[in-house]
This record gives C-alpha cells, structure tokens and sequence, in this order.
C-alpha cells in the first residue's frame, strides 16, 4: 500500500512501512516545491573528498509555479568530514548565516553542515523552521560534536573564509605541500586547522595541529623546528605553526594568541548551596546520632507495650514460664 506522509511539509512516499522515495536523500516535494529531475552528485575525484569520509552525494531540481531551484546533498562518515568539507566548498564572496553553527549564504542561496551532511540551495533560501522538517528525513544522519581545539585558533586578524581543515596527507597536500606528512605523524589521529591572517608585513598561514596528549605533541615540537621557514609554538597538546612567515616577528606575535586552556564543567546548576564547613559536618552527624537513638528508644517502648499487653491478655497466672538450662547438673 502506498501512502505520503507530510514532516513539516517535506513529503516523504511510504510503503509497507518503509521510506520509498526516488532518491535517498531528497524527497520528492520540499514544502510545495515538486521534484523535478534527480542524478547522484560526487563533489571531485581528488582523495581529499575520500579523506573527508565522502559517502554519497545527490543533486535535484525542484519547482514550484515557475519558481526553480537546485538542491546538492554530500554525506560523510561524520560530522567532522562535513564540516572540513564545508569549509572546503563554500563559496568565497559568502556571508556568515545563522540557520546553523556551519552556515553561509548569499544573494540566492545557502550553503551549510548540519551533522555528517553538508546541504547547499542554488535559487532558494530555506528558513530555519524548513530545515528543521528536512532533517527529520535525512537518512544515516549523525550529529556529533566538531573538534574542540578549534576554539582556540585567534579569531583576530583572521581572513574571513579562509579557514581549511586538515584530516590526512591528502588534504595536508592539498592545503600545504610544504609540510610532509611524516613530521605530521597522522597515525596518531592528528588533525589541524588552517586559517590565513593579515599583519603589516604581510599575508600569514597559521595551522594549529590537535595531538591525543602534551607528550606527544612535544615529541612532534622537535621535528617541526627541523623544517626550513617554520615558526613553532606548543601549547598543551596543540603544535601552532606559522609557514614561511614574511616577518618572524608577526609571527611569534600570531603564535603567542595560541593557548590552550583546560576548561572544565560541573554538572552542579548554578546557585547551588555552597560546599560544607567542619561545623556542618559536626551538626549533621549529631542529627543522624540523634536520629539513631530516637529510633532505638521508640523500638525499646514497642517492644515493652507489646509485651505488657501480652501478659494482660493471658490473665492471672498467664505468664511465660521461666526457662531453666539446670547448669549444676552438668
């Protein structure tokens, strides 16, 4: 049996119960747009997009009363991918948007990532309510948290869109061949943030590299200080460098706005009761004291009631015999 099920207003074709649609991952009408035309979509044959965890990718055109536009979907393995993707594909001339935490846009479109997907509208701005209902029908969608070391490449100074992420040798060589990957050592799972900076004397590259501890990230210091025009900074786990720096001293500048910071939560609410003094933990344990002997002496009482009643109810001459162990016989 077919039947068409509305998620905020994407369409999505049901039979026997599961998702039927033309392409997996565009439905088949986007809030009253019908789809047009469908065809898978690959993003390049570079290994930067395999790097990335590229899975599947589709391009659809949908209109609406003469109205056209183009929808490209591209799914990575995660959302780390999508994002180093994102910042791969969007568009130079783009501004920040706030549909998401990953989003441009333009005079006539949007480009963003949203969990292991990057999602672009040539024609169309979707609104924030619409993307809500899109996401409900994404198929394989994982949302999990980006990189956390990004934080803390400056933001001051920064060419706007010209950050780049790094996952491997492919998009090491693509983004900056000066580099090789041994000094890298990726078989640690390193990965790095790229960003360009102007200064007085000129344009800036800075890449933050992420190692799992300090330690390693010191065992790396040195092979990055034996390369020829590098500026080396570590900060905790995090190895900044500056390539090729047309001033050495804007780029110890730059590096020294690279720190790491251990930041911790507690899940306690705000205006929580303050820690326990000595005085409280004394009272505290007088109570429980208190509380302890209380219990006892009001067992002790129904225990002696009980047996009072006991006796009354036998009568006269109706007590318990007395139990004796005859200890002189033995």
């Amino acid at each position: 049996m077919l039947r068409r099920l509305k998620v905020f207003g994407v369409c999505v074709v049901l039979y026997s119960g599961t998702v039927a649609v033309f392409g997996a991952i565009w439905p088949e009408e986007f809030f009253g747009f019908k789809r047009v035309s469908w065809e898978r979509h690959q993003p390049g044959n570079d290994p930067i997009w395999q790097e990335y965890g590229f899975e599947e990718g589709e391009k659809a055109i949908y209109e609406l009363q003469g109205r056209r536009f183009t929808g490209l979907a591209e799914r990575y393995a995660d959302s780390t991918g999508a994002m180093a993707a994102f910042l791969l594909e969007r568009p130079v001339q783009a501004k920040p948007s706030g549909l998401a935490e990953l989003a441009v846009e333009w005079d006539n479109g949007v480009c963003l990532a949203f969990g292991n997907y990057v999602l672009r509208f040539e024609g169309y701005k979707p609104t924030e309510e619409q993307l809500v209902g899109f996401y409900l029908v994404l198929p394989r969608l994982e949302k999990a948290a980006l990189p956390a070391f990004t934080s803390f490449v400056p933001q001051e100074s920064r060419i706007p869109g010209s950050e780049r992420f790094i996952m491997g040798p492919a998009s090491l060589a693509a983004l900056e061949p000066r580099i090789p990957p041994s000094v890298v050592a990726f078989h640690y799972g390193t990965e790095a943030q790229l960003a360009r900076y102007r200064s007085p004397a000129g344009e800036l590259k800075l890449l933050v590299f992420s190692y799992p501890t300090p330690q390693i990230a010191r065992e790396r210091l040195a092979a990055f200080q034996g390369l020829p025009n590098c500026v080396v900074k570590r900060s905790g786990p995090l190895l900044a460098v500056v390539v090729d720096p047309p001033d050495h001293d804007e780029a110890e500048r730059l590096l020294a706005r690279v720190n790491y910071r251990v930041s911790i939560t507690w899940d306690e609410p705000l205006g929580s009761k303050p820690e326990p003094t000595l005085l409280d933990l004394i009272l505290t344990a007088l109570g429980l004291i208190g509380l302890l002997v209380g219990f006892a002496v009001l067992a002790g009482l129904l225990f002696a009631g009980y047996r009072a009643l006991a006796r009354k109810a036998a009568g006269p001459g109706g007590d318990e015999p007395m139990i004796m162990l005859h200890l002189e016989d033995r």
